[in-house]
C-alpha cells in the first residue's frame, strides 16, 4: 500500500519519464527522416542522355533504374526495422529505470510513515508515563485532605475553615477525574490483587471470606492504569 502524501513524487518521476521518452522519439524521427532524405536524393547518373559513342538508349537507363528502385526499398525497410528496435530497446530501458524509481519512492514513503506512527506511539506513551508520575506525587496531598478533614469534628464542620478546606478537596477530586483519575472500590468487593493490596486479614461477620473489609489506604486508576493498588483488610 502507498502511503499518503506519495503522489505528487510518483508524478515528478512519471513527469521526467515522459520527458525523456518524448526526446527519445523526437530524436529517432528525425534520424529517420534523416536517412529517408538522403536515400530518396537523386544521384549525378547522367539519366536521360543518349551517348553518341555507347549507342546506349533513355530505354536502357529506364530499365536500370526499375531494377534498382526494389533494392532501395528493401534498404530503407531496413533501416526502419534498425532504428524501431534501437527506440524499443530505449524505451524498455527508461520504463525499467521508471519502475526503479517509482518502487525507491514507494519504499521511502512506507518508511516514513513507519516512522511517523512510531514517532507518535512513543510520544503518547512518554506522555502516559509523564502523566501518571505527576499523579503519584499528587496523591500523598488528596490523602492529606482526606485526612484532615475526617479529624473535623461535627460541629467544626460548618465553619469558613473547614467549609473551605472541604471545597478545595472537592475541586481538586473533579479535576483529577476529568483527567480520567478515579479511585478504585475496595470495601465489599472480592479481593483483586491487580488492583488490591492485602495487609492483613480480619474475621468479620459483615463480609464473605476473601472480601475487602477494610480500606487503609485508597488506591486510584489512570485511564485503565492502576497508578496505586488499594491498601485493604481482608475478611477470612
Amino acid at each position: 500500500m502507498i502511503p499518503q502524501g506519495s503522489g505528487k513524487e510518483v508524478r515528478i518521476v512519471q513527469d521526467i519519464f515522459e520527458e525523456q521518452l518524448e526526446d527519445l522519439v523526437a530524436e529517432e524521427l528525425a534520424a529517420e527522416k534523416a536517412a529517408r532524405e538522403t536515400a530518396e536524393a537523386p544521384g549525378d547518373t547522367g539519366e536521360g542522355e543518349v551517348s553518341e559513342a555507347s549507342g546506349e538508349c533513355p530505354r536502357d537507363s529506364d530499365e536500370e533504374m526499375d531494377k534498382e528502385a526494389p533494392a532501395e526499398e528493401e534498404a530503407q525497410e531496413e533501416e526502419k526495422g534498425f532504428f524501431k528496435k534501437k527506440t524499443d530497446k530505449k524505451l524498455e530501458a527508461l520504463k525499467e529505470k521508471n519502475d526503479e524509481l517509482e518502487d525507491r519512492v514507494k519504499r521511502q514513503m512506507a518508511e516514513f510513515d513507519n516512522y511517523r506512527k512510531r514517532t507518535e506511539k512513543e510520544k503518547a506513551a512518554m506522555f502516559e508515563m509523564g502523566a501518571k508520575s505527576v499523579i503519584e506525587k499528587l496523591l500523598p496531598v488528596v490523602d492529606n485532605f482526606e485526612r484532615g478533614l475526617q479529624s473535623v469534628s461535627e460541629e467544626e464542620r460548618e465553619a469558613g475553615f473547614a467549609a473551605g478546606m472541604h471545597m478545595i478537596y472537592k475541586q481538586l477530586m473533579e479535576e483529577l477525574s476529568k483527567i480520567g483519575v478515579v479511585p478504585i472500590e475496595a470495601i465489599g468487593k472480592e479481593f483483586d490483587p491487580n488492583f488490591h493490596n492485602a495487609v492483613m486479614q480480619v474475621e468479620s461477620e459483615d463480609f464473605e471470606e476473601g472480601t475487602v473489609a477494610q480500606e487503609l489506604l485508597k488506591g486510584y486508576m489512570y485511564r485503565d492504569t492502576v497508578v496505586r493498588h488499594s491498601m485493604v483488610a481482608v475478611a477470612q
